[in-house]
């Protein structure tokens, strides 16, 4: 097929942003139809863990990446009473896995992603509808009358996908009986140090971990802001809404005798949501012909191991490097791109599960190990090694 290739990319997230910029790389004519009014990526911190890190590398972003990012070295478990440390993790990420180990603002990112990918190529307020499998590519049809005929259709739509739900119909997104808030404040305000051996939240990635519950806290914005996420284990949530608002009263309520340096921190918010945490089963197939599912369309999944933004970048990255190596045969390439990628993100979404199920006992058992996660390297389809990288 010697034209250039038209994709639609349904959703204009990080995942659709980032599947934007590979294809725009490699020649592929790319637009992306975003349901919202403006292009903003709302949430605070993102963990970008070294196989994400090494999809942003390969994308070019390294230097502004790195210029608003937090680079962890080590990793703090504390005790939720005392906030002594009961665990330290040596992330070593570059050494063992070939790039960083990053925490960055969401919107950051997306920026640097909005700013490759030009505004013309992105139309807004445009929902989705139907998508259909042609003779010779897929049609996209939306809200607005817009019929948008493609060689391929991406669904990058998230949890909540039409795509997913027109190619394999409705189930439910499951509640994973998990509540949880977030906040950031500048890192000034936050606490000099926890516990008796004086971890500082102002310089490092730490958590509590305690009874039905856990905090999660590092810098960002180049260390000028601290991230927060506090999870709580509840059986029900009743709220339609995955975003309420909360207040601080609540939260701290919620997490009563906890360590008193913790509880302090809390107070020194100004506004906190709740929501509810909700996940998929993984599902077998993720394209039909010319459409095809990535990110939390296809596989969405719980914070626990903070993956989730990173598996939907590694979809993305995958995505372009198999319809580039198939432009013959862009169905069969779409087929290649599931093989590659619905393994490793189902097992992905189940060791999440685990892991929280893990979280919810008190004292919880060892964290499970994600070095067989951080060492993938998606810009190649295969582990990287240092051998490898040297060769």
């Amino acid at each position: 097929m010697s034209r250039t290739l038209r994709i639609a990319i349904v959703g204009g997230g990080i995942g659709g942003l980032t599947a934007a910029c590979a294809l725009r790389e490699r020649g592929f004519e790319v637009d992306v139809y975003e349901k919202s009014a403006e292009l903003k990526e709302v949430g605070a911190g993102l963990q970008l863990g070294p196989n994400a890190v090494k999809v942003l590398n390969a994308l070019g972003f390294s230097k502004p990446l790195y210029d608003f990012s937090y680079d962890a070295k080590e990793f703090f478990s504390l005790n939720w009473d005392d906030g002594a440390i009961r665990a330290k993790e040596v992330l070593g990420a570059e050494q063992k896995f070939g790039a960083k180990y990053l925490m960055a603002h969401r919107a950051d990112l997306y920026q640097l992603m909005v700013d490759r990918v030009s505004n013309s190529r992105v139309h807004l307020g445009e929902v989705c509808t139907d998508t259909v499998n042609t003779k010779d590519g897929a049609v996209a049809r939306f809200e607005s009358g817009r019929e948008v005929e493609a060689d391929v259709v991406i669904g990058a739509d998230g949890i909540r996908s039409r795509v997913r739900e027109i190619l394999f119909g409705t189930d439910k997104p499951r509640y994973t009986g998990q509540i949880g808030w977030r906040g950031m404040i500048p890192i000034e305000e936050a606490p000099e140090f926890f516990g008796p051996d004086k971890v500082s939240p102002r310089t490092q990635y730490l958590g509590f971990l305690g009874p039905r519950g856990h905090v999660i806290m590092y810098p960002i914005r180049a260390g000028k802001v601290l991230n927060f996420f506090a999870g709580y284990f509840v059986d029900q949530w009743a709220e339609e809404s995955w975003t309420v608002p909360s207040s601080i009263k609540e939260m701290k309520e919620t997490f009563a005798g906890w360590n008193e340096g913790l509880l302090d921190l809390m107070d020194r918010f100004d506004t906190v949501y709740k929501w509810g945490l909700y996940d998929r089963d993984p599902i077998p197939e993720w394209t039909r012909g010319r459409i095809a599912l990535l990110g939390d369309a296809a596989h969405p999944m719980m914070p626990t191991l903070a993956q989730g933004a990173a598996i939907c970048i590694e979809d993305a990255y995958a995505f372009a490097r198999h319809l580039d190596a198939g432009r013959d045969d862009p169905t069969a390439a779409l087929k290649a791109y599931e093989r590659e990628r619905q393994p490793r993100a189902s097992k992905v979404v189940l060791q999440a599960r685990q892991q929280y199920l893990n979280n919810k006992m008190h004292p919880s058992p060892p964290p499970i190990s994600r070095e067989w996660i951080f060492v993938h390297d998606a810009t190649t389809g295969k582990d990287w090694s240092p051998a490898a990288a040297h060769a």
